[in-house]
């Protein structure tokens, strides 16, 4: 796209959110709110992204890293004076600057092209994008001329009775031509309630000198919604999450309730699967087709294949195969594989383990720091001891293995391929392949010994 520099504002501390951490971080879908401005400024075509930082900087910069340059507003005095500080990064730019804001999550990236695309269309030096607001209370007014011309934009606590009765309000959105821009703020004051530069002046400024000042409506006025409050982040959260879940649907995924269904944006879903209720689905996370996820699970930055069933469990950080069954009352912690076929039935937890096709793991199993082979079957009540208080080894457990009820497996230990480990043994030693591994205390029975007691 031609040249497009987008730059965000995101300095403020935002006091309402009786937050230690800067708002423009808090998430929404899975992800900072800041970050969904970015992502729609990519999608509006910004060759280079430009934020502008103050209370946590450090913290700003050091989540959104090499996505964007930035600059510091180490006084907060207004949304004019927060674009002067990018005013030496930009001197070399000679093409559009968009001006967003970090605390605007709602943003879509058609709304932004739709912005740029008009603004370069009429041959504008500055355009804002506009919204009717069903209570434009706490906005600017967008007050035109006759001919539909922005004349000025007032701020609220500026504004006359008359100005207030507009219903059309500046979102904090524009798109200037770099020249245009710093020329009028160099003319602006902080000469209002605030003593704040304002950027909005710049609007006036440029329509005073008879410059093209344009106005584009968005299309939906939610868009633009700013975060100011935890009420307005449970809100946004919400039709965040809504639009997600009508992505999916449209691409073939059954939801069956969408208001008792969690999922974040960077999740993909393949189609034919079906999302239970009470499921929370996280971070860069695949799903494929035909799947059934749920009811009362957690997916996190985990991979899951085709054809699984996944409920009731937690899963986070791990791969699953094909056709694999997962759940009740599962957790599979961070590393595990499972591959095609896999059972892992209720109560299990595994961790950090490679676990081969067909292998089943059925119940009440904890399973750590193993490399399990194929078609391995798990007895009830197999712990894989990994863990001597120092270090934590692994367990080699080979194709076909059968390991029987309530056994103890202290790595580092191996069970070769074939063998069979008796139930209620502890195993410390390693049992060669197609052998039977026993290790339990002889059975005495006392004669009498109830009696006697």
């Amino acid at each position: 796209m031609s040249d497009l520099l987008a730059v965000i504002l995101a300095a403020g501390k935002g006091t309402r959110m009786k937050s230690t951490l800067p708002k423009v971080l808090h998430k929404i879908g899975g992800k900072p709110m800041v970050q969904h401005v970015l992502d729609a400024a990519d999608v509006a075509g910004a060759k280079k992204k430009v934020v502008v930082v103050g209370f946590g900087a450090e913290c700003v910069e050091g989540t959104l890293g090499k996505q964007a340059e930035f600059v510091v507003q180490a006084e907060q005095l207004g949304t004019g004076h927060a674009v002067m500080q990018a005013a030496e990064f930009l001197k070399d730019f000679d093409g559009t600057v968009m001006v967003l804001c970090g605390d605007t999550p709602l943003l879509r990236g058609k709304t932004l092209e739709k912005l740029f695309t008009e603004h370069k269309a009429v041959g504008a030096s500055a355009t804002v994008l506009t919204a009717h607001m069903p209570n434009p209370t706490g906005y600017g007014r967008v007050i035109r001329d006759a001919s539909g011309q922005v004349l000025k934009i007032v701020e609220q606590k500026d504004a006359n009775s008359r100005e207030l009765a507009v219903n059309e309000v500046n979102t904090g959105i524009y798109c200037f031509e770099r020249a245009a821009l710093f020329e009028a703020l160099q003319n602006t004051n902080c000469n209002n309630m605030q003593g704040e530069y304002y950027l909005t002046d710049v609007i006036g400024i440029l329509a005073t000198a008879h410059s093209k000042v344009w106005a584009v409506k968005v299309d939906d006025y939610q868009d633009t919604l700013g975060i100011n409050s935890r009420m307005q982040l449970a809100e946004a959260e919400k039709i965040v999450r809504k639009r997600k879940l009508a992505e999916l649907m449209d691409a073939g995924v059954t939801i069956m309730d969408i208001d008792s269904t969690f999922i974040d944006q960077e999740v993909t879903i393949g189609p034919d699967s079906i999302v239970y209720p009470f499921t929370w689905i996280e971070g860069n996370t695949t799903i494929g087709g035909n799947c059934q996820i749920g009811p009362n699970s957690r997916i996190q930055e985990s991979i899951i294949g085709d054809n699984t069933t996944l409920h009731f469990s937690y899963a986070h950080e791990c791969k699953v195969g094909n056709d694999v069954i997962v759940g009740p009352y599962v957790h599979l912690r961070p590393k595990t594989v499972l591959a095609d076929k896999v059972k892992v039935g209720n109560f299990v937890e595994v961790k950090n383990s490679q676990v081969g096709i067909g292998s089943k793991i059925p119940h009440l199993s904890y399973i750590g720091d193993t490399d399990m082979g194929e078609k391995v079957n798990i007895g009830s009540g197999t712990i894989t001891v990994n863990y001597d208080g120092k270090n934590k080894s692994r367990t080699i457990i080979e194709d076909g293995a059968f390991i029987g009820c309530n056994t103890n497996l202290v790595a580092p230990v191996t069970v070769g391929k074939g063998a069979y480990v008796a139930a209620g043994s502890t195993i410390t030693k390693n049992v060669p392949s197609e052998s039977l591994g026993v290790a339990r205390a002889r059975q005495s029975n006392i004669d009498g010994w109830a009696a006697k007691k």
